[in-house]
């Protein structure tokens, strides 16, 4: 079926005592290419040229600590008989993408209020830029060997899986076991996002539907995927915390969107003109 070969190193580089992991090389990259994408429409949009190298500078910190503590929230038992210091050792892995969401939205939201720039407008310009940095990411966990699915059945592999390229067959062969690239199948799933809300910013849509398409889209991926991983946090029983989480944005994404539309919550399209 498939013959093993050496998987990647994780390691990008070492400098004496330091070690650089591709895992952070990848997310850095994210970060960056997000930040250029954002900066280069909030200027055509009239913000400042800074505003969000301003707001990462916040934001950043905020969503590792908010995805550190959703993490340790949902898998308390872990800490239970370890040392005090355990819940914050970040460097030992457990963050969860939505603890992030929810932190970078939180400091987005204060942020705004005292630049006085709309927070949908602020959303909306972000948006693009969080999916294309979560698509590069993952690619993060694929170094890691990380975020996978379960063992890939032979349906599964005489289907498609073979058809992948052999460095992702080798990094997901893992004790000698082919698991899902559920890491490949969020990033594509995110790059169709990020082409979608792209194609928003053409037709100009309503201020917020940019990013409410996000969170509602991303979602629904992320929905699906997670009940293929292997490592999720979960609720209660065989609830999955991420969708649960994902159903419940979901719902609140269209209520968002209906009631700005039915209660006129917002006047303005994504360029800024009135609604008539």
């Amino acid at each position: 079926m498939f013959i093993l070969n050496q998987a990647l190193n994780p390691v990008f580089l070492k400098l004496g005592p330091i070690t650089i992991y591709w895992y952070a090389v990848i997310i850095v990259t994210g970060v960056v290419v997000g930040l250029v994408l954002a900066t280069k429409e909030s200027v055509r949009l009239g913000l400042k040229n800074e505003t969000f190298a301003d707001l990462l500078i916040w934001a950043l910190p905020i969503a590792i600590i908010s995805a550190r503590l959703y993490y340790v929230i949902f898998e308390w038992q872990r800490y239970l008989d370890r040392e005090w210091w355990a819940p914050f050792a970040v460097w030992e892995g457990g963050i969860a993408i939505h603890g992030a969401l929810i932190g970078s939205v939180i400091v987005a939201y204060i942020f705004c209020k005292k630049r006085d720039i709309p927070f949908y407008k602020l959303a909306d310009i972000a948006a693009p830029s969080i999916i294309i940095g979560q698509a590069i990411g993952r690619w993060g966990n694929f170094m890691n060997q990380e975020a996978h699915g379960g063992p890939v059945s032979d349906w599964a592999y005489d289907t498609f899986i073979q058809y992948l390229p052999s460095f992702i067959e080798n990094q997901m062969t893992i004790d000698g076991v082919l698991y899902h690239p559920t890491f490949l199948y969020e990033s594509v799933w995110n790059l169709i996002i990020f082409g979608l809300l792209m194609y928003l910013r053409k037709v100009n849509p309503l201020r917020g539907d940019i990013f409410l398409t996000y969170v509602m889209g991303y979602s629904v991926g992320r929905f699906f995927i997670e009940g293929m991983r292997t490592d999720s946090l979960y609720v209660v029983g065989n609830l999955r915390t991420a969708q649960l989480i994902s159903i419940l944005l979901i719902i609140l994404s269209l209520v968002l969107m209906y009631l700005n539309r039915k209660k006129q919550w917002i006047t303005v399209f994504y360029n800024g003109k009135k609604r008539k």
